[in-house]
């Protein structure tokens, strides 16, 4: 298979998901549209002409409704040739997009197109779609829908993670996001959207104390899926702050092949994606990035930069205690506990973060992982170009 490259990837600050958010006020397609015309400027022509604009979202419906990458498309004025496809993989739907697009470009079928994900959750917020699937009693138990949040909390009692590695992975995003806000280098692909210029969810005030005398949040939420649950109960463990905040957000990447006018800023070296056990739900991140490190025949020894989403802090406290990753190289910008998570969109937004920490350290592999709720995991390693 040829070769497919990132030629860039831009993203928006993420904007609280409530009426007076920095990005409430811009619908979703003009989110899309403000990227697609970043790219533009920075690639030229292959950007502003590509042979298809493919966009991941979950909540397809009201103002995500309609074919939402159609309708991006006709609002940023991308040409009637464009090919348009919609798709959701839930949390992983913007590194979803992604992949399929190198897919596409790598069987030839495409040779150049705009890739991402989009989320207005102050618009179409969470399960606001109303899918039967929600709360259809008639699937077998482990089958049947959990909220994301409770999942956290069943997995962190499963895995036996305490709610103090809760606290330290929360602590060590807020951290690092507030100290790297204004960093050039690391934000350099992060494009002033509307009136938004920084991360608008990042609580710098957070402290330990803070974390550690915040009350548990979802602990009720057993007693509404207690026949999903088998009638298993757990300790409730995340509170508030060690979940992502809702947000708006948008991210996009130019992938092509070779030869394209303006420089590639990496390779992609390989993509996968990973169903999971259901029960186990936020775990399915972990299976496509082991399925994704063999296929690049590379190690996470091997990466210089990680990019690894925090799908509340279980995940990334997982990640670090069975993993064998340097932590001073995972998330160095902050993570979703700190930024927020629009759901569509975060696939993209930490590709286009990934990019920007490789850059900024010289290093040469760079690592993804997404995980969402249900089973769905996605992961991408890239090779940075010019190194």
């Amino acid at each position: 298979m040829a070769d497919v490259f990132l030629y860039d990837a831009v993203r928006t600050p993420r904007g609280k998901a409530r009426p007076d958010g920095g990005l409430a006020g811009l619908t979703p397609q003009e989110l899309v549209r403000q990227q697609a015309a970043a790219l533009a400027a920075r690639c030229g022509e292959a950007a502003a002409n590509p042979d298809a604009l493919i966009l991941g979202c979950v909540t397809q419906a009201e103002a995500q409704g309609g074919h939402i990458a159609l309708v991006a498309k006709l609002h940023a004025g991308l040409p009637d040739t464009t090919a348009a496809h919609s798709i959701n993989n839930y949390c992983a739907s913007g590194l979803s997009a992604i992949g399929q697009a190198a897919a596409k470009v790598a069987s030839g079928e495409l040779d150049v197109a705009l890739a991402g994900g989009v989320e207005s959750m102050s618009a179409t917020p969470f399960l606001s779609d109303r899918a039967a699937f929600y709360t259809d009693d008639s699937l077998p138990p482990r089958a049947r829908f959990v909220p994301p949040v409770l999942a956290a909390d069943r997995l962190a009692n499963a895995e036996g993670i305490t709610r103090a590695d809760l606290d330290e992975a929360a602590l060590a995003s807020q951290q690092k996001a507030a100290a790297t806000d204004i960093d050039a280098a690391l934000q350099k692909s992060r494009i002033a959207t509307g009136p938004l210029s920084a991360e608008e969810c990042i609580r710098p005030q957070t402290t330990a104390e803070s974390l550690a005398n915040a009350p548990p949040a979802f602990g009720e939420l057993q007693q509404q899926y207690t026949a999903a649950l088998e009638g298993n109960s757990f300790a409730p463990l995340h509170s508030i702050a060690h979940a992502p905040p809702i947000c708006d957000g948008a991210g996009l990447a130019l992938v092509g092949a070779a030869g394209l006018a303006c420089p590639p800023r990496a390779r992609i070296v390989a993509f996968a994606e990973s169903g999971g056990d259901p029960a186990a739900s936020l775990t399915a991140g972990f299976a496509a990035m082991d399925k994704v490190l063999a296929r690049a025949g590379l190690t996470l020894g091997d990466m210089d930069r990680i990019e690894f989403m925090e799908a509340f802090a279980v995940t990334i406290a997982k990640f670090l205690r069975d993993r064998d990753a340097d932590p001073a190289r995972v998330n160095v910008s902050g993570g979703h506990l700190a930024k927020g998570h629009p759901m569509g969109a975060s696939g993209a937004i930490l590709a286009s973060t990934l990019l920007d920490a490789l850059d900024a350290c010289g290093g040469t592999y760079g690592l993804v992982v997404l995980t969402g709720a249900m089973g769905v995991g996605a992961a991408m390693v890239v090779e940075r170009v010019g190194v």
